[in-house]
């Protein structure tokens, strides 16, 4: 038996494989953090035998009530992603699997490889409406990367989506895909109006780095990119500093960013509530952009997600509520599970790659119903 992570987002390491019914394994954590809980290895062994992985430091990851009721991802392809049974006890995170094939990849969700992302914002260029901009270098030397789809003209509001500045988040980028994918539809009725009423920036990847290194939560420095935007620097948060300064050339009507969240079932969304210029336009928009979403989709829903801010105790530090401050406009953090939907239950999958995907799809329907309102 050989058990790897020595590929794109790979993450583990290999205590004790002498017995394939008492596996023992470790998470990395993120480099010069405390942060781990993203996983990501291979399994080849022509024993089609059950096998026993104990990841023995889950008790100790950074949001341990996540393992509660989770079920880690297994595929033989890396396409085809399915739930294998998992189950915690305090400390250790145990899976059970009797693989069909010598090989097979296990993850914390669905990866998104770098080499998809670079796949996904050079098939976006190929679109008329579409240019893909280079904003700067990472610290490890990749691009940052923002699509621009749709032309800027006089009154035509400016939206923002910005994805994955938790590399581990894959589902972000899953969302981006399926968003990028349909508002490049020249067929697609709802794409075609809102290009010719605003004009979108796009950031399927705020991380690079830390997703090729298979951080759960940081960038190559060990900085959280989502507690950077009140003063990123290009030493530690270059990522942040770069995107920051687009989106001030730009302007910003409204910003969209997208997130997974370990513990709770749910998708949602969180608000600016708690930023000092929050008014009443603001808490229409948000209102009228979360009761559209709930008429377009049962994945989504609005009883259950993070406590309130009070008012004007908001951390600016947050990439939504700095964009919502220094703009005055409508930007929520979008929230989907690791693990499932509760509200729409699948054993086999749970919430998925696809279903981040047609999420995003959705969601452009909802920006449809709200452009007009944004200025």
């Amino acid at each position: 038996m050989h058990i790897s992570s020595h590929f794109d987002s790979g993450n583990i390491d290999v205590i004790d494989a002498t017995n394939i019914k008492d596996i023992k394994l470790a998470i990395k954590k993120d480099n010069n953090s405390e942060f781990y809980q993203w996983f990501h290895f291979n399994v080849h062994n022509n024993e089609h035998t059950e096998h026993v992985f104990h990841i023995t430091n889950a008790g100790q990851a950074a949001y341990v009530e996540g393992w509660q009721d989770y079920q880690a991802v297994a595929s033989y392809d890396r396409e085809h992603w399915f739930r294998v049974p998992t189950n915690f006890d305090g400390q250790n995170l145990t899976i059970t699997f009797t693989p069909e094939f010598d090989s097979t990849y296990f993850a914390y969700f669905a990866p998104y490889s770098y080499d998809r992302h670079q796949s996904l914002i050079h098939n976006a260029q190929l679109s008329d409406a579409c240019q893909l901009q280079l904003l700067g270098h990472t610290l490890d030397g990749r691009d940052i990367s923002v699509l621009k789809v749709g032309q800027e003209a006089e009154g035509k509001p400016v939206i923002w989506l910005t994805a994955r500045q938790h590399p581990g988040e894959t589902m972000a980028e899953w969302f981006m895909e399926g968003f990028i994918e349909r508002l490049l539809d020249i067929d697609d009725g709802v794409a075609v109006s809102l290009l010719n009423t605003a004009v979108f920036y796009l950031v399927p990847n705020m991380n690079p780095d830390g997703s090729v290194r298979g951080h759960l939560r940081t960038n190559a420095a060990g900085v959280n990119l989502n507690r950077e935007w009140d003063n990123p620097t290009m030493e530690n948060s270059p990522e942040v500093y770069l995107v920051r300064e687009k989106m001030l050339a730009t302007g910003v009507d409204m910003h969209l960013d997208i997130h997974g969240d370990e513990a709770l079932p749910y998708n949602f969304v969180a608000g600016g509530e708690g930023i000092p210029s929050y008014d009443e336009r603001l808490a229409k928009l948000e209102n009228a952009f979360k009761d559209i979403l709930l008429a377009i989709t049962p994945e989504f829903q609005d009883d259950k997600g993070y406590e309130k801010d009070e008012p004007g105790k908001a951390n600016l530090s947050l990439g939504s509520n700095w964009v919502g401050e220094q703009f005055n406009c409508l930007a929520y953090t979008l929230e989907m599970p690791f693990k499932d939907n509760i509200l729409l239950p699948d054993t086999e999958m749970g919430w998925s790659d696809n279903r981040s995907r047609i999420l995003g799809k959705d969601v452009l329907t909802a920006i449809y119903h709200l452009v007009d309102d944004l200025r």
